[in-house]
């Protein structure tokens, strides 16, 4: 049996948010939390009692480091990664995510403060490739856009630790997490690696534009009203990546309609094992909007629009299928 469930690289932060969701510009009391995209995912297995890995760097002797670490156990998630010196005062730093959650007609906003990110430096060097994935075994190596994208170090780093994870008969999936402000000036080489790594993978995961954006594909506009009636130009999408990457074995994306910061609809599309799996777009109640296509990557639809915490947190498996259903009588 592997040991691990699924294993990640990411570049580990902290994100801040006004409690009650006020606005940034308005509080002066914050809610810290360890976070990034990737390990969320982790979440939902990890919370299940299943071994989960992150593959980091941290910066050492870090109050923050320290926090991020901390936060890591007691998430059930183990870690590895380098602990590099800062270098003085202009050095390396963990990022600050700052983000306001909205509320009615008032839109969340996200602001990414990366500047020393140590997580750009990221090395398939740092990790001991033979004995994670030869060795002790992994059963998925999740990768994201976003770190895919964030520097020419981590975008090498991504492609290295994949075709690691292939030659030991990993499954790979990639979430496509495009992001605007990461391809600009990097196009032509971010859209080759990010072929490549779609070429090996055996989940493909995106949002309504992530195909589109990253891989080049056709599809509908994402947005607007009437979500739901765009599945089947959404499945032809689908089917034009399963053209170009026949290897994997999933592919889906995420349907979200914005009625309000408060009030959205989700659905999700997939095609697996030769079958259409599909939920139609319906209303969900959001405390935080940020984290949802993670929580979905994870396993659990609803998972980060229904916690305190940007990543899935499930008590047991009926929870999950409790939530699917619509059942939120109380458990006695």
């Amino acid at each position: 049996m592997k040991k691990y469930a699924i294993a990640t690289v990411t570049s580990m932060g902290v994100r801040i948010t006004p409690p009650d969701r006020m606005a940034v510009q308005n509080s002066n009391m914050f809610y810290l939390q360890s976070t990034s995209a990737e390990s969320n995912v982790l979440n939902v297995s990890s919370s299940l009692g299943r071994e989960c890995l992150v593959m980091t760097r941290f910066v050492e002797g870090s109050p923050i480091a320290d926090f991020i670490k901390r936060q890591l156990r007691a998430r059930n998630i183990r870690f590895e990664g380098k602990d590099v010196p800062q270098g003085g005062p202009w050095g390396y730093r963990h990022q600050f995510n700052i983000a306001d959650s909205g509320f009615g007609l008032r839109a969340p906003r996200v602001w990414n403060d990366r500047a020393g990110e140590i997580g750009r430096t990221l090395c398939a060097d740092d990790f001991d490739l033979e004995r994670i994935f030869g060795e002790e075994g992994v059963s998925i190596l999740h990768l994201s856009g976003l770190i895919a994208a964030m520097s020419e170090e981590t975008t090498k780093c991504c492609l290295e630790v994949a075709k690691a994870a292939k030659k030991y008969g990993t499954l790979v999936s990639f979430d496509l997490n495009y992001r605007a402000t990461f391809w600009k000036g990097r196009e032509e080489e971010l859209s080759k690696a990010f072929h490549e790594i779609a070429s090996v993978a055996d989940i493909l995961v995106g949002n309504e534009e992530d195909f589109q954006l990253c891989l080049g594909f056709k599809g509908p506009e994402a947005g607007g009203k009437e979500l739901g009636s765009k599945i089947e130009r959404f499945k032809a999408m689908i089917d034009q990546v399963r053209g170009k990457y026949p290897q994997a074995r999933a592919y889906a994306t995420t349907l979200r309609q914005v009625v309000s910061a408060n009030e959205h609809l989700w659905g999700a599309i997939l095609w697996a094992d030769g079958e259409w799996y599909v939920e139609e777009p319906r209303p969900i109640q959001v405390m935080d909007r940020i984290g949802g296509g993670d929580g979905f990557s994870g396993g659990l639809l609803y998972g980060a629009a229904s916690s305190l915490n940007d990543y899935a947190e499930p008590a047991d498996e009926k929870q999950i299928w409790d939530i699917y259903k619509g059942n939120a009588r109380v458990q006695r």
